[in-house]
Order: C-alpha cells, then sequence, then structure tokens
C-alpha cells in the first residue's frame, strides 16, 4: 500500500509528466494497492473549477482507498507534537495539511509518494515518515 499526496494527484490531473506521475502510472499498471489521505481528498476537491468538475472529482476519488485518521484528541496531539518537534528541530512545515498527511503515512505505517519538498525535509528528520521513490 502506498499513500498519493496531492501534489501528485494535481500533477496527473493536470497531465504533468514528472517522475512522481511515472511512479503513480507505475503502481496502477502494476495494481500496487494505493490510496489518499482525507486531507488529499479535502485538497482536491476543493480544488473543483466548476460543478461539473467537483462532481468528476468526488465520483472517482470517492471510490479510491481513503485513509482517515481516528477523529480523537490523542491524533491530533501527536500530529501537533511532529509539527512541534519538527520546528524545534528548525524546520517550520508552511501548511498544516502536510503535517497531517505526513502523520497519517507514519500513523498507519505506509509509505508516501509526493512531489512535495517539505516531505523530504520531514523524513530526514523523522525516521517513521517513509518515502516512496522507486
Amino acid at each position: 500500500m502506498i499513500l498519493i499526496d496531492t501534489s501528485v494527484l494535481i500533477d496527473k490531473l493536470r497531465k504533468i509528466e514528472t517522475e512522481k506521475t511515472l511512479l503513480l502510472d507505475r503502481l496502477h499498471y502494476t495494481k500496487t494497492p494505493y490510496g489518499i489521505s482525507i486531507f488529499t481528498y479535502h485538497e482536491i476537491l476543493q480544488g473543483a473549477k466548476s460543478e461539473i468538475e467537483f462532481k468528476k472529482l468526488y465520483d472517482y476519488f470517492s471510490t479510491q482507498k481513503i485513509f482517515s485518521l481516528p477523529n480523537t484528541v490523542e491524533t491530533y496531539t501527536q500530529s501537533s507534537k511532529l509539527c512541534f518537534t519538527l520546528r524545534r528541530q528548525g524546520l517550520t512545515v508552511r501548511n498544516t495539511i502536510d503535517i497531517l498527511i505526513a502523520y497519517t503515512a507514519i500513523y498507519f505505517d505506509i509509505p508516501l509518494l509526493h512531489n512535495d519538498r517539505d516531505f523530504d525535509l520531514i523524513a530526514e528528520r523523522v525516521s517513521e515518515l517513509k518515502i516512496f521513490n522507486r
């Protein structure tokens, strides 16, 4: 199982060929299971340009495996602790959603396929975050 980040999906939807979209194509071709976080689902849908596009995105992405963190105080305490720890190490992650996506990958112990430098910086400091790049 691989967790796919919004950054890869946006490139794919825009038909921008990158190393990461090619990896996504390979996952699909080899039938390697993959999914998205609930936060990626939210980001994709909020980016729709029209009602028609929203419906198409909803119809497709609601059929995918979606990973949701437990909605508990402990979950958000731990994801906040991740952000706090990174900031104390000199890394301020620009986007709270990125922290939540990273924490989703950590929580479910699945590698993350992304095209966002922040995740590489997080993974350099947090060994629990595995990056998929093969």
